[in-house]
């Protein structure tokens, strides 16, 4: 393929292998492990399904994740340097991993072989399902032939507008990574509360609790809407997605009543993409992660 520039994500992305590959996006793999000795690529030497089955199964075990490495992106970028291709790589929030460091170093180590290289790396501020459309945003800008610069440019104008709304099946993960504070943990294991959460340019924000699934998942679907209602722009001038973790199904579900909840409040979106929430994300989550990502599009 012929292209003005080429792009690169880190699998914090969530992007399905085969959509990654039919789009022409590198993705480097973080690595997961059960053990904290034995580290093994996502999505490459363990497939996501089966890291949300082993957590599900190994009750009380809590998986990590360990970022990229500069070698990881040296080897990611090689290629395009010596073509002369000029690269965009999109990394997780800096919040959350050092993965875009490694990304920096390893550009300066091209860089000093291949002083011609173009590589500019971005701080998506988002993760998951939500860095997955911004990196769509960026195959979008590629392919209706926005210059590198214009695209970039573009990029960085629309990554405010990126939110997650999600919720999760219990405090467990959230508080075992330092997301949330104990005692709001042992509260919600107590009275099945569960938290509404919302990501934006990097943070994490509690926007309520409540108990149960059904009420959760409809109360993040309240706040899908409040965002919308409160932007100048039309709805259909957002990329959204639904993220889910183990249970594929309910994912559809959420999709669906979603797509319903929309169509009532006045937003005419025809469909909105699945994505399933990998180990990266899935480890500080838990196993059933549900929720949205939005981002402005980077063409209306």
């Amino acid at each position: 393929m012929n292209e003005t520039f080429h792009i690169i994500s880190d699998s914090s992305c969530d992007l399905p292998s085969g959509l990654a590959e039919e789009k022409n996006i590198t993705v480097v793999p973080f690595y997961v492990s059960f053990d904290d000795e034995h580290y093994l690529k996502e999505d490459v030497e363990i497939g996501i399904r089966d890291f949300y089955r082993q957590m599900v199964e190994k009750k009380g075990v809590f998986p990590k994740s360990s970022m990229p490495s500069a070698n990881d992106y040296g080897e990611a970028f090689l290629p395009y340097a010596i073509e002369g291709t000029p690269v965009v790589c999109i990394c997780i929030t800096t919040k959350f991993s050092g993965s875009m460091q490694s990304a920096l170093n390893a550009k300066a180590a091209i860089l000093e072989k291949y002083p011609q290289a173009e590589i500019t790396v971005i701080d998506s501020t988002v993760n998951t399902v939500l860095q997955g459309q911004y990196v769509l945003e960026a195959v979008r800008l590629r392919d209706n032939g926005f210059s590198y610069q214009a695209a970039i440019r573009r990029l960085e104008e629309i990554k405010s507008t990126g939110r997650i709304f999600f919720t999760v099946g219990n405090m467990e993960y959230l508080k075992h990574g330092g997301r949330i504070g104990k005692v709001a943990a042992v509260a919600g294991s107590v009275l099945d509360i569960r938290p509404l959460i919302t990501l934006k340019q990097g943070e994490i924000f509690p926007s309520g609790m409540d108990r149960g699934r059904k009420r959760t998942s409809q109360k993040v679907m309240e706040l899908l809407l409040e965002y919308l209602r409160e932007s100048s722009l039309d709805a259909n001038c957002y990329s959204l997605a639904v993220g889910y973790g183990y249970d594929r199904e309910e994912g559809a579900a959420f999709r669906d009543r979603a797509l319903a909840a929309l169509y009532e409040n006045g937003y005419d979106i025809k469909e909105i993409p699945v994505y399933q929430i990998g180990a990266t994300i899935g480890v500080h989550t838990g196993p059933y992660p549900l929720g949205f990502g939005i981002i402005e599009k980077g063409i209306h």
